[in-house]
């Protein structure tokens, strides 16, 4: 486990965390709504890559400086410092706000004014609460201002590939609309899937593959003869082995770790909720039943959720991933990339 201390005064600023993953929806906007907390309680991760000004437009940095750090398309980069912490604001200890730095689009603050939280003992600050409309909520420590101190306390999370403990996601939110976690998993999975299909069309299997990618590869792909097809893999599921297969694989929740289910067929990484959600789409028992209701007794289960509106996945987590991918500088895959950048309503976001 791992407590977060102020680096300038050694004061407490955290509770006892367990690190996971850091969620692909970690930077997502959505909507116009408040979003629930980023984080799960207990937890925090780490962002590997720069964040925070000084920020730098495509055009003055080189393709080769770009790519030495893993960005193979236009994208303005943040040239801050990297390992930015993430943790759930419940989980913060001894923080005040900075009053001066409370600055926010319309329901709550966003970063805008810099570090908007200090340490309550030293006055340094330290962090960056978030919590306006359209983002999800969270606090984000700079690295270069806190310590970790870690003990040998084991942190009781998921060690292996036990799939069974993950929590699926549902990609309907309770109002009817898509749920923000599913559309960002959606749109980096997407991201992958177009360039493990070499710009060929592929193959889909019937069920929840299908409802979730059919319509956004029908729209980005040439019409032609699928080449390849897309397949799940990953604990729980029959071994796949060809060279003619896309296999969705999950994400281990805790290391990020990408499911080595095959050394030949192309592989594209899924957040592990949203692959059981396609691999295990129906919800288990969690007692065994067995024979019927009695005479007189009418169930009142829910009915199932159902959108109000097609799936859009998220354009911006799209970029985002493609831009990470190497193939992206390929010219059909940077065509794709360069008309979802300027027009990205357009279908099928």
């Amino acid at each position: 486990m791992t407590v977060f201390v102020c680096a300038g005064c050694d004061a407490v600023l955290s509770s006892q965390l367990a690190q996971v993953a850091l969620p692909v929806h970690a930077h997502q906007k959505w909507g116009h709504r408040l979003l629930p907390v980023l984080m799960e309680p207990g937890t925090y991760a780490v962002d590997s890559e720069p964040s925070g000004p000084p920020w730098r437009p495509w055009g003055e940095i080189s393709e080769d400086d770009a790519a030495a750090r893993g960005v193979f398309a236009p994208a303005s980069l943040s040239f801050g410092p990297p390992g930015a912490i993430v943790i759930a604001p419940g989980d913060a200890r001894g923080t005040v706000l900075i009053p001066d730095r409370c600055g926010g689009y319309c329901c709550g603050l966003d970063g805008r004014d810099g570090l908007n939280l200090a340490c309550a003992q030293c006055g340094q600050p330290v962090a960056t609460r978030i919590d306006d409309c359209s983002l999800w909520q969270a606090v984000w420590f700079v690295p270069n201002a806190v310590r970790a101190l870690r003990d040998n306390q084991p942190t009781g999370g998921i060690t292996g590939w036990e799939w069974q403990k993950w929590q699926a996601v549902s990609p309907v939110a309770p109002d009817g609309s898509w749920n923000p976690q599913w559309a960002a998993a959606v749109g980096a999975g997407l991201a992958h899937l177009l360039a493990a299909s070499e710009g060929i069309p592929v193959a889909l299997p019937n069920g929840p593959i299908t409802d979730t990618f059919d319509h956004a590869l029908n729209a980005l792909l040439p019409t032609a003869a699928p080449a390849k097809t897309v397949a799940l893999a990953g604990p729980g599921l029959p071994a796949r082995e060809s060279t003619r297969r896309i296999l969705l694989v999950p994400q281990h929740p805790q290391t990020g770790e990408r499911w080595l289910a095959s050394t030949t067929a192309k592989t594209v990484p899924m957040p592990a909720a949203a692959w059981k959600q396609l691999a295990f789409p129906g919800e288990a028992l969690l007692l065994p039943v067995t024979g019927g209701l009695p005479d007189g007794v009418q169930r009142d289960d829910p009915l199932p959720q159902h959108p109000w509106e097609p799936l859009r996945p998220d354009w911006g987590v799209f970029l985002h991933t493609l831009a990470r991918i190497p193939a992206v500088r390929e010219p059909w895959l940077r065509r794709i990339y360069d008309q979802v950048k300027e027009h990205p309503y357009a279908r099928p976001f």
